[in-house]
């Protein structure tokens, strides 16, 4: 049942560490983490790093728990590993661990496959931005064709073209791009992004639209108030589950972590708290 998370006050986010603060995390992945505590772990969406959840991350860090951020394959410190969603699933479960699992987009629709195939390890998923998969099979297929499509464009124009057209699509209306986070984004390789367009795009996915229902952890979904694509999705995913909850990012789009990053940390610091209980007694 889902169950609707009273309108947020956002919290100050703490003045940005640097990375030298954040100790490099073992594992098949390149991650960081920082703070001790229960661990919570921080996945990034398409074209971004780990250090996209920074600002949201370290807030989290401050009320007494471990935070991971990890680079998904073909991006930023992983960019040169190749692997569809399974694998990569697989890959973050060897890397982190027993975790709270936050993710946006891309990285979502990983965490959800986690959840599916690692349940024991997953305590509780929230998810940003994220599709299930699409169920039509006429149009999963069109979208496969659509992703590879970009792949060969983003091959041929170069990571700093792609990333103009990526963020200029109405998707991202209202998203300007810092410094810092265009450096950021311009550490990935063409060849990186290409690949996990093509190995992990949403046109790859089998739908789990069916298969919600299993998870029977805490379950967060989340969205932007102007991401009218995601927004009912977001709403559906936490009607799926069993201990579902939905909260609005208000003021932001689809990389609401981005627009609304104290927001998002209030969201998460409610919803953690509020299921601390159920989470100790899995333990």
């Amino acid at each position: 049942m889902s169950m609707p998370m009273a309108s947020p006050m956002p919290m100050p986010i703490p003045k940005r560490a640097a990375m030298s603060d954040w100790r490099p995390l073992s594992g098949p992945l390149a991650a960081r983490l920082s703070g001790n505590g229960r661990r919570v772990v921080f996945i990034h969406g398409f074209t971004q790093t780990g250090r996209s959840w920074i600002p949201v991350a370290e807030r989290i860090a401050a009320l007494g728990y471990e935070v991971v951020i990890v680079d998904l394959p073909g991006h930023g410190d992983s960019g040169s590993i190749r692997a569809d969603l399974r694998t990569t699933a697989d890959l973050i479960a060897s890397t982190t661990g027993r975790a709270t699992y936050v993710g946006y987009s891309l990285g979502g629709r990983v965490l959800l496959h986690l959840a599916l195939m690692y349940p024991h390890i997953a305590d509780r998923v929230a998810v940003l931005s994220t599709s299930p998969g699409i169920v039509d099979d006429d149009e999963r297929l069109a979208r496969r064709a659509t992703d590879d499509q970009l792949a060969t464009r983003l091959l041929e124009s170069g990571i700093e073209s792609f990333l103009e057209e990526w963020v200029a699509q109405p998707l991202f209306a209202g998203l300007a791009l810092t410094d810092e986070d265009r450096r950021d984004r311009l550490r990935n390789t063409a060849e990186g992004l290409a690949t996990s367009l093509r190995l992990a795009g949403t046109g790859t996915q089998v739908p789990l639209w069916d298969r919600l229902h299993s998870l029977n952890m805490p379950v967060l979904g989340m969205a932007g108030e102007h991401d009218l694509k995601f927004h009912p999705m977001a709403e559906r995913i936490a009607a799926s589950v069993p201990h579902g909850s939905f909260g609005t990012i208000f003021g932001a789009g689809h990389a609401a972590h981005v627009q609304q990053p104290a927001q998002v940390a209030t969201r998460l610091e409610l919803w953690l708290r509020d299921t601390k209980a159920a989470t100790a007694l899995s333990r």
